[in-house]
């Protein structure tokens, strides 16, 4: 991620009226496990108020089969024209205990207090996933439980004010668990802040330490850039160093993001650093190789080994142009290489990682990587920086996220998302989204849309197929607006623009969004 004084955003889903037949591409049928009965909800046709096998409670006007499913010809659709709430559920009975997993394919206009599948009286706790919004695409989560008493309640809910509408459809309960196993956040920010006076405290308004906060909502990662020589002095070796103590003391894991730049990289700019500028493209990989050992050998001298590791930032044109632009692959191999023989050379249990900024653009993801496996480039993980405001709606980013870990065999995260928590500035810089137009359609600027967005990405990652779906970064949880802590590291006067988007209020007390870190 990169600060863009004035960038602009793509235009996102318009809601469509409920219970309106969409026009969708075909997708593969789901078969329903023989536990589940009538999971496509198949066996009746349109308007049936109780599907086959279904039972359900509350309003119950409000739950019913229509047309236009998922893969068959009709879905489940919760709607109602004044406030409503309503059940649709399935007790499920003779199950071998043990792990399993709902799936559903889903669609929800949102608006709901809740919208949400639960599976419950199974024995152990109830667990939820809530639908994320979307008034096109179709959007596959998944809801894991372990079954202990030889029975389940798979529950589709809606507590809804007029006019919501969800439709589900495809139900399949199988063996088999989901989770992610990294909830993080990139920090790079926090040692500067600290330094120009920046203070963090608890929700309930004491003074603590912005790491020890995090940890304590579940934050189990943390991602901090390296810049070679920052005109600031910040996001240096020395300073990537001293964190990554702080880190590990807290028993947080570590993910290092080499930029190769001594300031932002990302799609619009992969500037050399001027400690390398004129050098030959032979003597550029030998840079490369250098400062990714000299960074990771020194983090695993003082017992903080990277966990993993970055070889760039949003490289989706390259790195260190113009000889490592996309414009010649073979160079940019090598360079790419010789970052990934670095990281291995310090610590061969280092996950490496590319990083693109194509988290909704499943076309250019797939240019990027099938380029890079045609040129031989070696990676571990594949990241992504999905941005909803920019990168499309939910339903692209799953098709990226999907398409990339089954077309390469990787496991993929989410290395950079956000949403904002207000649209008022506590700083003079204008924010980068900071009016009604710029945000996803449903999830408004505040603590609770925030908490959403970022439940919701979530649930996607851990839908991925085949346990590939690592987990999510934040970014940058800790980038509050504190004076000298802007965006340019050459600007001392510089503001932040992403003041609004951090996991921290305006009052300097931790969010309660940071409840996301506690996702499955």
């Amino acid at each position: 991620m990169k600060f863009h004084p004035g960038r602009t955003t793509r235009a996102l889903l318009l809601p469509l009226t409920a219970g309106l037949a969409l026009t969708f591409l075909p997708a593969q049928a789901a078969h329903a496990a023989s536990t589940l009965t009538n999971g496509g909800f198949e066996a009746d046709g349109t308007g049936t108020a109780t599907p086959t096998g279904w039972s359900e409670y509350g309003d119950t006007g409000a739950s019913y089969t229509e047309s236009g499913g998922h893969s068959g010809s009709y879905r489940l659709t919760q709607y109602a024209a004044s406030a409503y709430k309503v059940e649709t559920y399935q007790y499920v009975s003779g199950l071998t205990n043990g792990d399993y997993t709902l799936t559903a394919w889903v669609r929800s206009s949102g608006g709901q207090n809740a919208a949400y599948i639960a599976l419950k009286n199974c024995g152990s706790a109830e667990q939820r996933t809530d639908l994320p919004l979307s008034s096109s695409g179709w959007i596959r989560i998944v809801t894991p439980i372990k079954v202990t008493n030889s029975q389940c309640t798979i529950s589709i809910n809606s507590d809804a004010n007029a006019s919501n509408w969800i439709n589900v459809d495809d139900l399949t309960f199988t063996s088999g668990t989901t989770g992610t196993s990294i909830h993080g956040a990139d920090i790079s920010s926090l040692a500067k802040s600290e330094a120009k006076g920046g203070v963090y405290k608890t929700s309930s308004g004491t003074t603590g330490d912005a790491l020890a906060i995090l940890k304590s909502y579940g934050m189990n990662y943390a991602r901090l850039k390296v810049w070679v020589n920052p005109a600031d002095g910040f996001n240096d070796k020395a300073h990537v160093l001293a964190m990554a103590k702080r880190i590990k003391a807290q028993g947080v894991k570590l993910l290092v993001d080499f930029h190769y730049s001594d300031t932002w990289a990302d799609p619009g700019a992969q500037t050399k650093p001027a400690a390398w500028t004129g050098h030959t493209y032979s003597q550029l990989k030998t840079d490369v190789y250098n400062h990714t050992y000299d960074v990771l050998n020194a983090l695993k001298a003082q017992g903080t080994t990277a966990d993993m590791v970055q070889i760039g930032n949003e490289i989706n044109g390259g790195i260190l142009w113009s000889e490592g632009s996309t414009s010649n692959w073979s160079q940019l191999a090598g360079l790419l290489n010789s970052g990934y023989d670095a990281a291995k050379a310090v610590s061969s249990s280092t996950v490496v990682a590319l990083h693109l900024a194509k988290g909704g653009d499943k076309s250019g993801t797939e240019w990027w990587f099938d380029n890079a496996v045609a040129n031989g480039v070696k990676f571990d993980a594949i990241g992504l920086s999905y941005y909803g405001y920019w990168h499309g709606p939910l339903s692209d980013f799953q098709t990226t996220l999907d398409d990339a870990a089954s077309r390469y065999g990787k496991p993929v995260f989410v290395a950079e998302t956000a949403y904002p928590f207000t649209l008022a500035n506590n700083d003079a810089l204008e924010n980068q989204i900071d009016t009604t137009a710029k945000l996803v359609s449903g999830y408004p600027a505040t603590v609770a849309g925030q908490t959403k967005w970022m439940n919701d990405v979530a649930s996607i990652v851990e839908a991925v197929p085949g346990g590939r779906g690592l987990g999510v970064f934040y970014w940058e949880a800790t980038w509050t607006a504190v004076s000298g802590n802007g965006w340019d590291p050459t600007d001392a006067t510089s503001g932040n623009g992403w003041e609004n988007q951090a996991l921290f209020g305006y009052d300097d007390k931790a969010l309660s969004s940071m409840t996301w870190f506690s996702h499955r």
